[in-house]
């Protein structure tokens, strides 16, 4: 499946790290290794454009609150006693999850950012990075933050042969002040990388907005400049139809994290109006704190379902549009489709394996069927082999350039030290 509609009896052709031929008569010649799919399915991999992976040693903490309250009373305090250590494991146990779930490529804001980056060099995953900056300390704190934001983005930029792609984080608008996100947009320009924050998650952050600045975060973020910067908003749940013109007309990139929003009573993002304004909305997991997992087919079907219950519409976002949401919007949210979400020749090999066989992806009568069962039904073990750069880094489900039993128990390590 090449993203668009589906192939029976095809051939992909993997040459060095690119795709060189989709198709159902390959060329002719001598190849490597031939990998016989029958009952398979392959597919482009999938794309996680919002998380903090380290927080995967909070799972299962301080459920059922609301966000505020979350993030002031559990997360916050808990996550400053994070050092380097607790990052790393963190992040290597959220990268097991999220391969042996498909996911090739997952966008990451949070701090001890290169720990994060080495952990996706040795992983063989494709990452786009960046040091997320919560700018309520000092003037001195502030400027370090910044400084070290600015130079993670431009050291690790293209490192692990081009897998790692940078943007610059600050947290949001209610925990950044004015002066603090110009200075950001300022280093867009310079740097020329793109900006990845959190935008109107709750009613309670707008609203916060307008009483400390007079606007809402969207027309604030607009005044600051930092829309004109290529820009990925995470959540943008409480818009109005004037901020979804804006953004569209901005070309502002979404991520979509309907398992975290519905966990937190945050609200449901206007989904079907983007996608009528132009927009094209990517998905994310959001950390799995706050989810409790990072399975992105999961994030499909909740996105091809949720909006249909809410807006009393069945055909408000199709099996295909949550699938691209999941793959090529993604990949145009972290400013990379000219490189992976499709299949195609010239793209990057980044692809997954599938296995029909299961009872819950039964009947296969009609070629139709494929896109929603793996919509609706597929399930996270389904994934049998994950490609990228045309390097296996899952086969038959297991991680192949990570130890999971070691991974498993080193993070369960870094967390008991925390907890003394």
């Amino acid at each position: 499946m090449t993203g668009e509609e589906p192939l029976r009896n095809a051939s992909l052709v993997v040459a060095g790290a690119e795709i060189f031929y989709v198709g159902t008569e390959p060329p002719e010649g001598r190849y490597d290794e031939t990998v016989d799919l029958s009952g398979k399915l392959l597919m482009p991999g999938l794309i996680n454009t919002h998380g903090h992976a380290a927080m995967c040693l909070l799972r299962g903490y301080g459920s059922d609150l609301p966000l505020q309250t979350w993030l002031e009373e559990k997360m916050w305090p808990m996550e400053a006693r994070f050092g380097a250590e607790q990052v790393r494991w963190g992040t290597a146990l959220a990268v097991v999850e999220m391969l042996k779930g498909g996911t090739t490529l997952f966008a990451d804001m949070y701090d001890h950012m290169d720990e994060v980056a080495r952990v996706v060099e040795e992983s063989g995953i494709r990452a786009s990075l960046c040091r997320g900056v919560i700018g309520l300390g000092p003037e001195e704190e502030r400027r370090e933050k910044l400084a070290e934001s600015v130079r993670f983005a431009e050291e690790w930029s293209g490192a692990a042969d081009g897998r790692i792609t940078t943007m610059l984080g600050p947290h949001a608008p209610y925990t950044c002040p004015p002066d603090f996100l110009g200075e950001f947009v300022a280093a867009s320009e310079r740097t020329g990388a793109p900006v990845h924050i959190h935008l109107s998650e709750t009613a309670f952050e707008v609203e916060q907005n307008v009483r400390d600045y007079g606007a809402r975060p969207v027309e604030h973020l607009d005044k600051l400049g930092l829309l004109d910067r290529p820009t990925l908003v995470a959540h943008a749940v409480h818009l109005t139809d004037a901020e979804i013109e804006l953004l569209a007309e901005r070309d502002v990139k979404v991520s979509h994290n309907p398992g975290s929003n519905l966990k937190l009573g945050s609200g449901i993002a206007r989904v079907p109006e983007m996608l009528r304004a132009g927009m094209r909305p990517s998905l994310g997991t959001d950390s799995a704190a706050s989810n409790n997992n990072l399975d992105l087919l999961e994030e499909i079907r909740l996105a091809a379902l949720i909006h249909k219950g809410n807006t009393l519409d069945p055909l408000a976002v199709s099996a295909s549009e949550a699938l691209r949401m999941g793959t090529l919007y993604g990949a145009e949210a972290v400013f990379l489709a000219q490189k992976v979400g499709t299949l195609e020749a010239g793209k990057l090999a980044d692809f997954i394996v599938l296995d029909l066989s299961a009872a819950h992806l039964q009947p296969q009568e009609r070629i139709n069927d494929v896109i929603s069962h793996v919509a609706y039904s597929a399930v996270h073990s389904d994934v049998l082999d994950v490609y990228v750069d045309g390097e296996p880094v899952v086969r038959d489900g297991v991680c192949t350039r990570l130890d999971e039993e070691k991974v498993v128990a080193r993070a369960n390590e870094a967390l008991a030290k925390i907890l003394g």
